[in-house]
């Protein structure tokens, strides 16, 4: 309804008829979820100085903008955890901020840790089990021998020796009546004895690894969470500025078994689910840790993923280890820097350049050096290798989704799709409700024109110019009258995405020159 003008003067109004622009959105906020050492807010005593927390975040999507808001608020690194060195990882390679939800807190729960342990086996069955005297990864490093015991003629004499670390106890048996001799009655520094079996015969001789120290694993019900109650992947629901989800503790207690397998299988299905039912996300994957080229393949097979909103990422990545377990390195699941490459890319070249051929920092070393001849067997079937090049550092060496459909095969491209719909989705907002007639077609394709113009001056697109690079068309062909009586407008809207130079082809001849007889 116009103003109504009841006496003489002078009216100032605003009207609305410029551009309303659309701004593109972020294209890679992380949300990382997993285990932390701690989950909560902190204050600080004004007495003391001392910080103590206020309130808990367990299980809450929390805002992290650098390391140091992480520490704060989630601690530092955990020993048989992987989510602190992703986000470290994250925030190394140009990371910006990112969600962090953590589905156990270590230091503030009890009886967490589970110790390391080894079966040492008889002739038949076992003799005895060693087991860590203290729980967590720190006793994956720790080995028992096992040595047969001879005379001055060589012949055995039916005791032997064990020895953890640097200590050594001689003289024993497998027999109860032998006193303090008994295996079953010694003690170590590092380990503990126990399931003596029955076994009269001296055990096996050899060096046994102890393993399976670490965090319990987390369950598929912890990270599918729920979104009514805001708790994990679930959890996520609420956000609308995330695009970018990781779970790099999924492989958290992950030993080949059957079990674990399907456990990882279920959760990264859940992944990918959600990033297609949000339709502006994506997700990135690991694969299991040990894994040759052969098994990496297999693995691939196994879950069987068809997606263009994931990519998968092989081998796991050795980092220097800052949880203070006593080793110098550790191997951990790439995702967590792969992601801050990502945001290093979007920053430099912009979201439609495949986040490929750029270096890992923080990486040492890999898992396996990979050769090209396996690379050859794993790209193809979308499974993007890390690579070690003389001279070059360690780099990301593939760009593809696992998707069938040529069309959505590179990351980039479905990553740019993300941001086009989502800014387009954002920055229409304004539209909803508007009288449908053609001077509302008219002020749409102006501004999705204007903002389509910026992608493809920013590169984004293929074309010499706009008019090759995409096209919108909203007009009366596309919005009869029976469209506008269901109270719909309907635009529809072209883009022609770069993609990346995968295969660069030099064709090389010999040429006898411009005088050459033909």
């Amino acid at each position: 309804m116009a103003t109504t003008y009841a006496s003489p003067g002078v009216y100032v109004e605003e009207v609305d008829r410029g551009a309303k622009p659309i701004e593109p959105v972020g294209a890679s906020i992380t949300a990382f979820i997993g285990i932390t050492a701690e989950a909560s807010l902190k204050a600080i005593n004004a007495e003391t100085g001392e910080r103590f927390a206020v309130e808990s975040v367990l299980n809450k999507a929390t805002l992290v903008t650098n390391w140091t808001q992480y520490t704060d608020t989630f601690g530092g690194f955990v020993s048989g955890a992987y989510l602190p060195d992703a986000v470290y990882g994250y925030f190394a390679n140009g990371g910006g901020a990112c969600y962090v939800t953590s589905l156990r807190a270590v230091d503030e729960s009890e009886d967490m840790a589970i110790a390391a342990s080894v079966d040492v086996p008889a002739d038949k069955g076992t003799s005895f089990k060693a087991t860590a005297k203290v729980a967590g990864p720190s006793g994956n490093n720790l080995k028992v021998s096992v040595t047969a015991e001879t005379d001055k003629a060589g012949k055995e004499t039916g005791n032997f020796t064990v020895s953890v670390g640097g200590e050594s106890k001689s003289g024993l048996s497998m027999k109860k009546g032998d006193g303090d001799a008994f295996i079953g009655a010694v003690s170590f520094d590092a380990v503990e004895i126990s399931d003596v079996g029955t076994a009269t015969a001296v055990p096996v001789a050899g060096v046994y690894d102890l393993a399976g120290g670490g965090v319990p694993p987390l369950t598929v019900k912890d990270f599918v969470g729920d979104p009514s109650d805001r708790t994990g992947i679930g959890g996520l629901e609420a956000l609308d500025d995330v695009r970018i989800l990781v779970c790099p503790d999924l492989m958290t207690g992950y030993d080949g078994s059957k079990g674990s397998k399907e456990r990882v299988k279920m959760v990264q299905e859940a992944m990918i689910t959600h990033c297609e039912l949000m339709r502006y996300r994506f997700a990135v994957l690991d694969t299991p840790p040990g894994l040759n080229a052969q098994q990496a393949k297999e693995w691939r097979n196994y879950v069987n993923f068809d997606t263009s909103y994931a990519a998968l990422y092989y081998p796991w990545i050795k980092i220097a280890d800052l949880s203070g377990s006593g080793s110098t390195t550790k191997m951990v699941p790439p995702s967590g820097h792969v992601v801050g490459v990502y945001n290093r890319t979007d920053s430099e070249r912009g979201v439609h350049k495949a986040p490929a051929n750029e270096i890992v920092r923080g990486s040492i070393d890999l898992e396996l050096k990979l050769s090209r001849g396996e690379q050859d067997t794993l790209n193809p079937i979308g499974v993007n290798c890390i690579r070690t090049f003389p001279g070059r550092g360690i780099r990301i060496w593939g760009a593809r989704t696992p998707s069938s459909d040529g069309s959505w095969r590179y990351i980039n491209v479905r990553r740019l799709f993300i941001v086009v719909e989502a800014s387009i989705d954002l920055g229409m907002q304004w539209v909803v409700f508007e009288p449908n007639d053609q001077m509302l077609w008219a002020r749409v394709r102006r501004d999705v024109r204007a903002f389509l113009t910026t992608i493809w001056s920013g590169g984004a697109l293929f074309g010499l110019s706009s008019d090759e690079a995409f096209y919108v068309k909203c007009d009366e062909e596309l919005n009869p009258s029976n469209i506008r009586d269901l109270g719909q407008l309907i635009v529809e809207i072209g883009i022609c995405p770069v993609k990346p130079a995968e295969f660069v082809i030099f064709r090389i001849s010999q040429w006898a020159g411009p005088n050459a007889e033909a």
